[in-house]
Formats: C-alpha cells, sequence, structure tokens
C-alpha cells in the first residue's frame, strides 16, 4: 500500500506541476473513494501535505519576486481567524464522528465543483473584469473584499482542504484583474502556506492526521511536482485543463452520489 500512496502522490504531483491547480481537488477525494481513507483524516493529511509542498513553492515565487505581500497580508487577516474558528467547530461538533465525515463528504463535493467552475471560467472573468474597470473594487472597499475572500477561503480550507488553489486564483484575478499571472500565482500559493499550517495543526489536534501516508505521499508528489513543472510548457494548458476539470467532475459526482 505505500508504494501505491508513492505513486499517487506522484500523479497528483505531475498533475499539480502541469496545471498549477488540482492537489488538494485530487488528493483528498483520492484518499477517500480509492483508499478507503475517512474524510476527516483524508482532509488533515492532505492539509498537511499542502502545507509542505507549498512552502517550497513560495519560497521559489519569493526569490522571482512575484508575491504581492500586502494581498498576502490581507488575504491573511481573514483566513487564519476563520481556520482557527472552522477548527473550534469541528471540535465541538464531534471530531471524527460518522456524522461529521458525512458533512466533510459533501464539502468536499462542492469544493470540487467550485474547482471545476473556476478552472474552467477564469479567463472569461478576468476578460470580462478587464472590460469592465467600472466593477473593479478601489482603496477600503478592495481591503474590505479581499478580507472576507480570505475568511472564506479559510473556512472552506480547514474543512475540506481545497480552495486554496484555482478557487483561491480566481478570486485574486476577480479582485485585482491587473495582477500579472505569475504574482496571482505566487500570492495564491504564499497565503496558503500559513493557512494550511494552521488547518493541518487544527487536524493534527484533532487527531486526524496520518502521518505515515503524508510521508509516502511526499516521497512522490516532489519527483512529481518538479516533473511536472519541467513539462508544463510543452503541453497545450487549455489540454491539461479540459482534463482536470473533467477528472474532478467525475470524482464529484462520485462523492454525492
Amino acid at each position: 500500500m505505500t508504494l501505491t500512496y508513492i505513486i499517487s502522490g506522484f500523479a497528483v504531483g505531475t498533475l499539480v506541476g502541469l496545471t498549477g491547480v488540482g492537489g488538494g481537488s485530487l488528493m483528498t477525494p483520492l484518499l477517500t473513494l480509492l483508499f478507503g481513507v475517512s474524510p476527516a483524516v483524508a482532509v488533515g493529511t492532505d492539509l498537511a501535505f499542502a502545507s509542505i509542498t507549498k512552502a517550497t513553492g513560495t519560497f521559489t515565487h519569493r526569490l522571482r519576486g512575484t508575491v504581492e505581500w500586502q494581498v498576502v497580508r490581507l488575504l491573511c487577516i481573514g483566513a487564519l481567524p476563520a481556520a482557527l474558528i472552522a477548527t473550534l467547530a469541528l471540535k465541538y461538533f464531534g471530531g471524527l464522528s460518522k456524522e461529521l465525515g458525512q458533512i466533510i463528504r459533501y464539502s468536499i463535493a462542492s469544493s470540487v465543483f467550485l474547482t471545476v467552475i473556476a478552472i474552467l471560467y477564469r479567463s472569461k472573468l478576468m476578460a470580462w473584469m478587464n472590460a469592465h474597470p467600472e466593477r473593479q473594487l478601489q482603496g477600503t472597499r478592495l481591503a474590505v473584499a479581499t478580507v472576507i475572500a480570505g475568511a472564506v477561503l479559510g473556512i472552506l480550507v480547514t474543512i475540506s482542504s481545497i480552495g486554496a488553489g484555482a478557487i483561491g486564483a480566481t478570486i485574486l484575478v476577480l479582485l485585482y484583474p491587473k495582477m500579472p499571472a505569475a504574482h496571482v500565482a505566487g500570492t495564491d500559493i504564499a497565503y496558503a502556506v500559513p493557512l494550511t499550517a494552521i488547518a493541518a495543526i487544527g487536524h493534527w489536534w484533532l487527531g486526524s492526521i496520518n502521518w505515515e501516508l503524508l510521508g509516502s505521499l511526499l516521497l512522490g508528489s516532489v519527483p512529481g511536482i518538479t516533473l511536472g513543472s519541467l513539462a508544463a510548457k510543452a503541453v497545450p494548458e487549455k489540454l491539461l485543463r479540459g482534463i482536470l476539470a473533467t477528472t474532478l467532475t467525475l470524482v464529484a459526482c462520485k462523492l454525492v452520489l
């Protein structure tokens, strides 16, 4: 089983390296559907997995100067307290109970569907925003909207481990349409590091992290992400996102049914 986990980590890591999204959206459903891991443990383990991998990505983006730290700060103001509150709510409502597992399962499915929408319509949303500059927020309103978006993502990520990738990037594009694509990616990864770390610590407190599973996934994902990143330019992005969106839709349908 350990080898299977490593191979799965490699496969997901490669796809994330190729497309830039889909880590939590793929890993959490994969653990629950294919390996029979309980939803709570799948979410907790994936959050720990994400915090480690995204920390590496943040270091690279920081070296390249592609992180908007002011935006990261605003997102964290909303996301980090929300993650703490969501963790306490999970503890209060029973931690690893069967009922909570069902809630998490549907939360994962809902988050996956949102991710599919983000993947398919991100370019159209960005084009619409650029064509309607009067709809763009400015100043204090933009800052407040960013904090609120961070809070929503904090709750979503803590409950389902999904949302910090494609959904977070799409929100950044909507709020900051003039931000370069590389900066969107770097900022999205940077704010997700403390968010996933806090959420992972919360799940550790709840007892929902499988450390052996985490180690196996990391063994596969690190070379997978490297390989995917190197091959990204050789594969059409439209094709990759179409494959990812189709896969995620099937996963979400399976979770609901």
